[in-house]
């Protein structure tokens, strides 16, 4: 039988290790609503798995240059694509940040990973998730076997919003064919969407990252058509350590669907 002193020492050493509420696996409905409960996840086979979400289609959005889009279409190459982007001059991130960031990784890889945007470090350095939340998802990837020598990482928008602020809708629809082209070229055989900012140019979906991760979806653009998976982004996960069980369950789920295809 446990002691008072015993009970209280592990209650102590639960708030030491940051736990300061109990919850279940399972969410209760209090309020008699509908369930909303986690979708479950798919058997990682791509082909037998089909996605859960495929819009037939979205509107484009009235904001997106007619230019962005025609200069993102001419790109034939990724070197060719960031040569139209760093010629480009319609969006005023480009005059607040220092550098492009266009991507890092492998263009090869099986997976391709899409953030929401840069931030200070990332800006200082030209590269995509080098800074805290960076070191967060080069461990996470670590943890599935992966590392940025068989990942190709990217984000939506490609220069960092002043003082770090979130992209406008604006403004990611203005940049938003830029990242569908990098995808066209790339074309790889998994999309994992980092935050609900990259679900929702890239598939549509407005409902939140919350409700939205763990869950197959499928991009879609022209003749263009991958699977993909949404999460949490680091940087959300440095802000709520307790959400991190249900990221690493999901990149549990985007490397065993690999490894099976």
């Amino acid at each position: 039988m446990k002691t008072e002193s015993s009970s209280l020492a592990v209650m102590e050493w639960y708030l030491t290790a940051g736990v300061d509420e109990i919850v279940g696996e399972t969410p209760v409905d209090r309020l008699n609503k509908p369930d909303i409960a986690e979708t479950p996840l798919p058997a990682p086979q791509i082909a037998a798995s089909a996605p859960v979400f495929a819009p037939a289609s979205l509107p484009a959005p009235a904001s997106v240059s007619a230019a962005t889009a025609e200069l993102a279409a001419k790109a034939a190459t990724l070197d060719e694509l960031r040569a139209a982007m760093e010629s480009f001059d319609g969006c005023a991130l480009k005059q607040t940040a220092a550098n492009l960031v266009f991507a890092d990784g492998n263009p090869a890889a099986d997976l391709m990973i899409v953030g929401e945007a840069p931030g200070a470090e990332e800006d200082k350095k030209g590269l995509p998730f080098v800074g805290a939340s960076g070191h967060l998802l080069d461990l996470m990837l670590k943890s599935v076997g992966r590392d940025r020598t068989n990942v190709y990482i990217s984000n939506v928008v490609s220069w960092r919003p002043p003082n770090n602020r979130k992209p406008s809708e604006d403004e990611i629809a203005l940049l938003t064919p830029f990242i569908k082209r990098h995808i066209a070229l790339v074309h790889p055989k998994i999309l994992l969407l980092l935050g609900g900012s990259a679900v929702s140019a890239l598939i549509g979906i407005k409902d939140g990252i919350t409700r939205t991760r763990g869950r197959w979806l499928t991009y879609r653009d022209g003749d263009v058509s991958i699977p993909a998976f949404a999460s949490f982004h680091p940087a959300f996960l440095l802000r709520s350590p307790a959400q991190k069980k249900a990221a690493w369950r999901d990149f549990l789920t985007v490397a065993q669907a690999l490894n099976q295809n």
